[in-house]
């Protein structure tokens, strides 16, 4: 008879899944060990945190849905903030965590906590499995649940005693050692318990249920194309739900090269940069809203990134298209709501559209003049003086070096808002950011997916100092897993984004500033290569030789201290 933990091991195989993400523990070594036994390559990491967003990159860059398993208690609780991040970002990953032997719950054993009323309001799904036959049934629903509709993460919890074999289990109840001392009540509790878990253990699973989502409707499909050929200034604004259909990016992108509509991007769409057919725009994007007459939101919603609203001109036409009712009607009353998958959506637009004939060159012009301004005054910037090296003229560096089918990881503040602005990916996967929740930390996992999913591309980590106090322990774990990349920590010895208005409203940067603390040195201890650079005409060599030795196989840390500039000024959203 197989044990539970074989039954998840080949419940995940028939997903496709190739990797899980993990920090050991004893409620889970049955999943681990038997996903190894299945060539399922168990990746360890130093955080539970790291494991999650490691399973987030892997869903946002491959067909397969990333997973993690944790731990019971604070292996679980230290996921939090990633599992909120994958809610808000709306990504699916499976996450699998240990729990007490059934039969010990709520009666005071080692890390038992209430782990399913925690996860109700972070998860679309939550299950407790409490009988081996129903393993694979619950993980293939959970699958399907997570990648569905409005995507996000789903929760099972597996007691200790649905996952260990069946003979250990007996000795763990302690059904071998019953003498006549043993009252009837106990016995007959153990039994059942032992009984429900093991009975019909090999039943056949359940067909695995089909992943749904809502496609745009033909009359949907009319109203909006009227509304967009009477249109004088209309814009495309394009977000990360719009790259969901990883399998169907690439045709997006080339239909979207087809139309004249001008096009900006928000988050993960940032990697249809790559195609320079498309009319995207990266510049001064507020101002284009105020004067657009119909605005397009594929895949956005209408939250802080876009002044809850108040950026639209107000008497612009609004369509929305989102997989979430929510999302389509957030602060404001679009004049065509479309709940429907964005991707889909702006694909069969743009394949409608790009056999009618639309005269924007004057809306376009005016833009691109704007743009190309923008771009100048970027560069006269990057040529003035600060201490140690200009943080834009090192991204413009970094830019040049950047090849085909390389991939961007951004995890900081005031640094990475910079680099949003100069970067510029390279293929229609070439960006990852957290998403509309900012969190911190997602860096080391997000490489170590990205790298997983694409081991050919080199990952560029782009940090804020403060950022990487998250990440620098996983140095190890790329280590120990030979993971290559090229990490670029922007270090000006403090919060930056938090100091600039704190500094300016209360006249005090408490708690705002860190050292330029030697990171490359860390780095070299945890098996790595360091670099540290103070002089802008350090730069360029400096990530050549990087770029060789991560072709080599090694994790390389570039710890650049940058000067202070006024390129980005405020950092509250309200």
């Amino acid at each position: 008879m197989k044990h539970g933990g074989e039954v998840v091991a080949s419940t995940l195989m028939q997903h496709n899944i190739k990797y899980i993400f993990t920090l050991c523990g004893g409620h889970i070594s049955p999943i681990l060990v038997a996903c190894k036994q299945n060539n399922i390559k168990v990746i360890d990491v130093r955080h539970e945190a790291t494991a999650v967003f490691a399973a987030d990159a892997i869903s946002r860059l491959s067909p397969a849905i990333g997973v993690a398993a944790v731990t019971a208690g604070p292996g679980l609780t230290n996921t939090l903030t990633a599992v909120k991040n994958l809610q808000m970002a709306q990504v699916p990953v499976l996450l699998i965590c240990g729990a007490t032997a059934t039969i010990l719950k709520n009666r005071g054993s080692l890390q038992d906590i209430d782990q399913i009323g925690m996860m109700k309001s972070l998860t679309k799904y939550q299950a407790v499995i409490k009988k081996g036959k129903n393993i694979s049934d619950e993980l293939n629903k959970a699958i399907m649940i997570a990648q569905s509709d409005v995507p996000g993460p789903v929760f099972i919890e597996f007691p200790l005693d649905v996952l260990y074999p069946k003979d250990m289990v007996y000795d763990l109840y302690g059904l071998n050692k019953i003498t006549r001392k043993t009252s009837w009540f106990e016995k007959k509790y153990l039994q059942i318990n032992f009984n429900r878990i093991f009975n019909d253990f090999n039943k056949k699973p359940l067909p695995v249920p089909k992943i749904t989502y809502s496609k745009i409707s033909s009359n949907k499909l009319l109203n909006c194309l009227d509304l967009i050929v009477k249109a004088r200034k209309p814009l495309l604004l394009i977000g990360s739900q719009a790259m969901l259909d990883i399998l169907n990016i690439k045709k997006i992108s080339k239909q979207l090269a087809s139309i004249d509509i001008p096009i900006f991007t928000s988050g993960m769409a940032r990697g249809l940069l790559s195609n320079e057919e498309i009319k995207i725009f990266r510049h001064k994007r507020t101002q284009a809203l105020n004067e657009s007459d119909l605005v397009i939101l594929a895949g956005v919603p209408c939250d802080f990134r876009l002044g809850y609203g108040k950026q639209i001109n107000r008497n612009a036409k609004i369509i929305a298209i989102n997989r979430s009712r929510k999302d389509l009607y957030l602060n404001i009353k679009p004049t065509l709501a479309i709940q429907s998958d964005p991707g889909d959506s702006i694909f069969k637009i743009a394949e409608k559209l790009s056999k009618k004939k639309l005269d924007m060159s004057i809306w376009l012009d005016n833009l691109r003049t704007r743009e190309n301004k923008r771009e100048n005054q970027i560069e006269e910037q990057s040529n003035l003086k600060t201490d140690y090296v200009n943080p834009m003229k090192l991204f413009k560096t970094v830019n040049n070096h950047i090849e085909k089918n390389d991939i961007i990881v951004a995890d900081g503040g005031d640094f990475v808002a910079t680099a949003s602005y100069i970067l510029q990916p390279r293929f229609h996967l070439g960006w990852l950011d957290p998403g509309p929740f900012g969190t911190l930390g997602v860096g080391a996992g997000f490489i170590l997916g990205s790298k997983l999913a694409y081991p050919d591309s080199i990952i560029w980590g782009i940090y804020g100092d403060g950022a990487f106090g998250y990440s620098m322990i996983e140095f190890d774990t790329f280590y120990r897993h030979k993971i290559p990349l090229i990490a670029i920590v922007g270090n000006d010895g403090g919060w930056t984004q938090i100091a600039r208005d704190q500094i300016e409203i209360f006249k005090d940067p408490v708690a705002t500033e860190l050292g330029y603390t030697n990171y490359h040195e860390v780095i070299d201890k945890l098996g790595g290569v360091g670099y540290e650079i103070t002089e802008n005409d350090e730069v360029n060599n400096v990530i050549i030789e990087a770029k060789e030795n991560a072709k080599l196989g090694k994790s390389v840390l570039i710890n650049v201290k940058i000067g202070k500039t006024d390129f980005r000024k405020g950092s509250i959203s309200v």
